[in-house]
């Protein structure tokens, strides 16, 4: 990825990161740092995360450098529960970008729909690689606001002829029926059980701390994208489901301590040598589903360099258009 270049600080606002990155945009991002992640080329730092005590948010910081993208960075920000009430977004962020030659900071960037845009295609890239390429019926296990993006992401990856969905609050499925219906699939609203039993994909996007889904519930040859799970104790699935498929993951440190598998891990059902980074896969040294009845698993747990990814490409892309602030250092 070329480097930034500009004079000064350039700021790029949640405005101009919805004008200049699409969904395509995103999908190469993520696609690109997850392999560069599995070569050894680019890396995480600990995630920091933590309840602050207050209005029951929960606020960290993720961070890393990708030497291939020349890429360095922090993400700050959160979920705030209580934001819909408010007309907010729930999650909360800023992306910091800093030039590697020099540490001087280089970009302040909206982080909220970068935040979307990149989980989708999270998701949207674990689809591309994992699942069946027959898969007809697309399941969705969440409705909030990320679950569109997820939805739209996902269309794009398979001839889905149908959209099945449940939510905990079945008031807010409608949402996400009129993007089905924009995108021309028809849509039901239905139970757990009968989503595990018709799905070909499954995409999990809740902040669930209590499995939604059973091993019992799920068809052989089902590729589920677990994005939800990102914070020690939350949990979308059952842990034997963990266990029972081939199991992929954006970053491993992350899966097995704060991601889905941390659960299956914990009950001694699950060995960490089990998880392959999904960059293995993009890079072509792993060979991803192997039969059409295998169950896989894509643990997303969102990566500090996802964002810091599509980041990098918003503040390029800003500026060559000519919508990027700048101020002076």
């Amino acid at each position: 990825m070329d480097k930034i270049k500009a004079d000064g600080l350039l700021i790029i606002s949640e405005e101009i990161c919805e004008k200049v990155i699409g969904r395509s945009d995103a999908f190469k991002a993520v696609e690109n740092v997850f392999g560069a992640m599995a070569r050894g080329d680019a890396y995480n730092f600990p995630v920091i995360r933590e309840a602050i005590g207050y209005a029951d948010a929960l606020y960290g910081f993720k961070s890393g450098f990708d030497k291939s993208g020349m890429t360095l960075g922090v993400k700050s920000g959160g979920y705030w529960p209580g934001n819909m009430e408010k007309g907010l977004t729930n999650h909360q962020s800023t992306i910091f970008l800093f030039d590697p030659d020099t540490g001087q900071l280089q970009a302040l960037v909206g982080g909220n729909y970068l935040t979307a845009v990149r989980t989708a295609a999270s998701s949207s890239v674990s689809i591309a690689h994992l699942a069946r390429k027959d898969a007809k019926v697309l399941g969705m296990i969440g409705a909030g606001h990320q679950s569109t993006f997820q939805l739209r992401a996902a269309a794009e990856q398979r001839d889905f002829e149908k959209v099945i969905a449940w939510n905990p609050h079945p008031e807010m499925l409608p949402k996400l029926g009129a993007v089905a219906k924009e995108l021309g699939l028809p849509f039901e609203a239905v139970e757990r059980e009968q989503l595990g039993a018709e799905a070909d994909v499954i995409i999990t996007i809740t902040s669930a701390f209590e499995p939604l889904l059973m091993r019992d519930w799920i068809k052989p040859g089902t590729h589920i994208a677990c994005m939800g799970t990102d914070t020690k104790g939350k949990q979308e699935i059952d842990a034997a489901l963990v266990a029972n498929a081939t199991v992929f993951t954006d970053e491993i440190a992350q899966s097995i301590s704060i991601g889905e598998a941390q659960h299956a891990i914990s009950d001694g059902l699950l060995s960490e040598d089990a998880i392959t980074p999904i960059g293995a896969v993009i890079n072509g040294t792993h060979k991803g589903r192997i039969s059409p009845d295998e169950i896989t698993l894509f643990d997303g747990t969102g990566v500090g360099l996802q964002d810091l990814a599509v980041a990098s490409v918003a503040a390029r892309l800003a500026t060559e258009q000519g919508l990027a602030a700048r101020v002076a250092l």
